[in-house]
C-alpha cells in the first residue's frame, strides 16, 4: 500500500496556503505518491490549476474543500456563538459530488458568510451525495468535542455523519506536535473501535517543505497586516505543516498502520474529471410566436441588411451574409449571437451609449446587420474568418463598450432576463508583483519603510518585471544584496512570495451567462456585494462557459454628454451622422 495526502492547502487559500501548485504536484511525485487532494479553506479558487498541474506530473488530482460549518444555522450571525465554526473535509467522488461541493461552497458565501463562508449541517444533509467526508483537523467538530471532554457529543455527530455518508465517512487523526491532537486522536481511536468507522491519518500541508515555515509566517503577516516580531499575530502553532513522505506519515501512528493505507482507498474512490472544450451555452429565450432560433436570427439579419444597405446591396454582399449565417449555425453559435444582439438592442433602445465595435467582431456582417457593431466590414474589407472559422478552437469574442455610468443597467437587464442564478461576474486575483513583493515583505519583516522603498525603486518599471530579472538589470540592486545581509534576506523572501495571489477582486468587465444555474458548473464567491465565479476568465472559457465583456468606457459618456449639449443649438445633431 502507499500513502496519499488528503489535506493540502494551496496558494489560493489566500490567507494560509503557501503551496505553489506546480511545485506541490512535482514534490508529491518526488515523494512517490500517486494522488493528491486540494482542500483550501472554504474556497475552490485553485481547483482547475491544481487539476492540470497534477495531471502534468502523472498524479491523480482529488478535488475537495475544507468547509467551515456554522454551529447553528448558516443564517445566524450572533457574535460569541456563530463565530465558533468547525472544519470538515469534503472530497468529490464523481460529477454529482462536484456539483454538490460547488453548491455547498457557493452557499457558504451567498447565504452563510459571517467572518468566513459557512455552510450548516442541514445544507450538508441535502447535498451529501457523491462526496467523501473526513472529520477534519483539531478545529473539526468531533476533535473539538473530544478535547472539551464531550465524548458523547462527538460520538452522536459521528454516527449522524456515518448515517449520511455511509462508508464514505472517515475519522481523521493528526499529529503536528500539538498536545491537544494526541487527546483528540485517543478519543477518535476509541470512537473507531466502538462504531467501526475507519480511521485515516492525515497531515495539514500549508507549505511544501519543512524549511518553508518561515515563508508561511511572512505570508500570514502580509495578509493580516502584522509583523513577524508581533507576539499577538496570527501564527501556526506547529512547524510540521508540510508535505510529508510516506515514511514520516506512517511514523506518526505506528500502532494504526491501516490508517495510512486508508488514504489510498479514499483516493481510489475519487474519479472526478473536469471537461474542457465542451460548450455550455445558454438558450436565448425567443419572443412569443417564434419557435426557431436560426430562422429568427436570419430574419433579424435580413431586416438589418435592408436598413444598412437599402438598394445599394450586391449579390456578393448577400452571399457573404448567408455564408456567415450558415457558419454560425454550423458551429452552434446561433443563441450566442441572439443573446448579444438582445442586450445591445436593449442598451440602444434605452438611450445607453454603445461603442461602434472593437476587435475581430467588427469583421462580421451578421454583427453589423444586427446592429451589434457599427463598422461596415464590406466598406473596410474586414475578414469574418478572424472572428469565426471552423479551425478557431475558442469561442468568438464580443468586447462591447457601454457608457461608463450606465453599464450596470445592461448587466441588470441580463440578470433579469436569464435569472440571477444564471449570471455572475468573474473573479480576478491581484498577485504580488516585484516591487509590491519587496514592500509587503519588508512591512511584515519590520524593515524600515525608507530602506524598503530604496530597494523597491531599483526594480525597473517594465511590464512582466520579475525580481530575478531586476537583479540581472540593476548593478546597484545586486550590490546592495551582496553587501547588506538584511537586504539579502528581504530579497530572498520577496522572491519566495513573488507572483502569489494576494487578494481576490472582481474583473472589471467579465460576466458569465450559463444554461443551468452558474453554481452547477463552478463555485461562487462574493466580492463586496457582487456574486463572482471562483474561477478566472480563462478557466471559464476552457470549461466551455459563455463569457462576455461588458466594458465601461468613459469616452462614450463624454461623447454622449457633448452630443446632448450640441443638440441645444442643433436639435438634429447626431454623432452617428458625422
Amino acid at each position: 500500500m502507499g500513502f496519499v495526502h488528503l489535506h493540502v492547502h494551496t496558494e489560493y487559500s489566500l490567507l494560509d496556503g503557501a503551496c505553489r501548485i506546480k511545485e506541490l504536484a512535482h514534490r508529491a511525485k518526488e515523494l512517490g505518491q500517486t494522488a493528491l487532494a486540494v482542500t483550501d479553506h472554504g474556497v475552490m479558487y485553485g481547483a482547475v490549476s491544481f487539476y492540470r498541474a497534477c495531471l502534468a506530473e502523472g498524479i491523480r488530482p482529488i478535488i475537495g474543500c475544507e468547509v467551515y460549518v456554522a454551529p447553528r444555522s448558516r443564517f445566524d450571525r450572533e457574535h460569541g456563538i456563530d463565530n465558533e465554526y468547525s472544519h470538515l473535509i469534503l472530497l468529490c467522488k464523481n460529477d454529482v459530488g462536484y456539483r454538490n461541493l460547488c453548491y455547498l461552497v457557493s452557499c457558504g458565501f451567498t447565504d452563510g458568510f459571517y467572518i468566513k463562508p459557512r455552510i450548516d449541517w442541514a445544507l450538508l444533509h441535502e447535498h451529501a451525495e457523491g462526496l467523501i467526508c473526513l472529520s477534519g483537523c483539531l478545529a473539526g467538530y468531533l476533535s473539538r468535542h473530544i478535547v472539551a471532554d464531550d465524548y458523547e457529543g462527538a460520538k452522536k455527530k459521528a454516527l449522524e455523519l456515518r448515517e449520511l455518508f455511509g462508508e464514505d465517512f472517515f475519522l481523521e487523526i493528526q499529529d503536528h506536535g500539538i498536545p491537544d491532537e494526541r487527546k483528540a486522536a485517543l478519543g477518535l481511536r476509541r470512537l473507531s473501535r466502538e462504531t467501526g468507522i475507519p480511521l485515516v491519518v492525515t497531515n495539514d500541508a500549508h507549505y511544501i517543505n519543512k524549511e518553508d515555515a518561515q515563508n508561511q509566517d511572512v505570508l500570514l503577516c502580509i495578509q493580516t497586516g502584522k509583523t513577524v516580531d508581533d507576539p499577538d499575530r496570527m501564527k501556526f502553532s506547529s512547524p510540521e505543516l508540510y508535505l510529508k513522505s510516506e515514511e514520516e506519515m506512517r511514523a506518526l501512528f505506528p500502532e494504526e498502520p491501516q490508517a495510512a493505507d486508508v488514504t489510498e482507498e479514499i483516493a481510489a474512490r475519487c474519479h472526478y474529471d473536469f471537461e474542457f472544450g465542451h460548450y455550455h451555452l445558454p438558450e436565448y429565450k425567443l419572443p412569443e410566436g417564434e419557435t426557431d432560433s436560426f430562422a429568427y436570427l436570419t430574419r433579424l439579419c435580413r431586416e438589418g441588411y435592408v436598413r444598412r444597405y437599402g438598394e445599394s446591396g450586391t449579390s456578393e454582399m448577400e452571399a457573404q451574409l448567408q455564408y456567415e449565417l450558415d457558419m454560425i449555425h454550423r458551429m452552434g453559435f446561433v443563441d450566442y449571437f441572439l443573446i448579444v444582439w438582445d442586450f445591445v438592442h436593449y442598451a440602444k433602445s434605452h438611450g445607453i451609449p454603445v461603442g461602434p465595435g472593437r476587435g475581430s467582431a467588427a469583421g462580421s456582417m451578421v454583427s453589423y446587420t444586427l446592429g451589434i457593431t457599427d463598422v461596415d466590414p464590406i466598406r473596410y474589407s474586414l475578414f469574418f474568418e478572424r472572428f469565426l472559422n471552423p479551425e478557431r478552437v475558442s469561442m468568438p469574442d464580443f468586447d462591447i463598450d457601454f457608457c461608463y455610468e450606465r453599464r450596470q443597467e445592461v448587466i441588470d437587464y441580463v440578470v433579469r432576463k436569464y435569472g440571477a442564478d444564471h449570471v455572475a461576474q468573474i473573479v480576478t486575483f491581484g498577485t504580488m508583483a516585484a516591487r509590491g513583493a519587496i514592500r509587503d515583505v519588508a512591512r511584515a519583516m519590520a524593515i524600515p519603510y525608507a530602506h524598503a522603498d530604496a530597494v523597491a525603486k531599483l526594480v525597473p518599471m517594465e511590464l512582466k518585471m520579475t525580481l530575478d530579472k531586476a537583479l540581472e538589470m540593476s548593478a546597484e540592486l545586486r550590490g546592495m544584496v551582496e553587501t547588506d545581509p538584511d537586504i539579502r534576506a528581504l530579497m530572498d523572501m520577496a522572491r519566495k512570495v513573488e507572483g502569489m495571489p494576494r487578494h481576490a477582486s472582481r474583473h472589471a468587465a467579465g460576466v458569465v451567462i450559463t444554461e443551468n444555474p452558474v453554481m452547477s458548473y463552478v463555485p461562487l464567491a462574493k466580492n463586496d456585494e457582487a456574486v463572482v465565479t471562483q474561477y478566472t476568465m480563462t478557466t471559464l472559457e476552457e470549461l466551455g462557459l459563455l463569457k462576455m465583456d461588458f466594458l465601461g468606457l468613459r469616452t462614450l459618456t463624454v461623447i454622449h454628454d457633448a452630443e446632448q449639449m450640441i443638440r441645444r443649438r442643433e436639435p438634429d445633431f447626431r454623432v452617428d451622422h458625422i
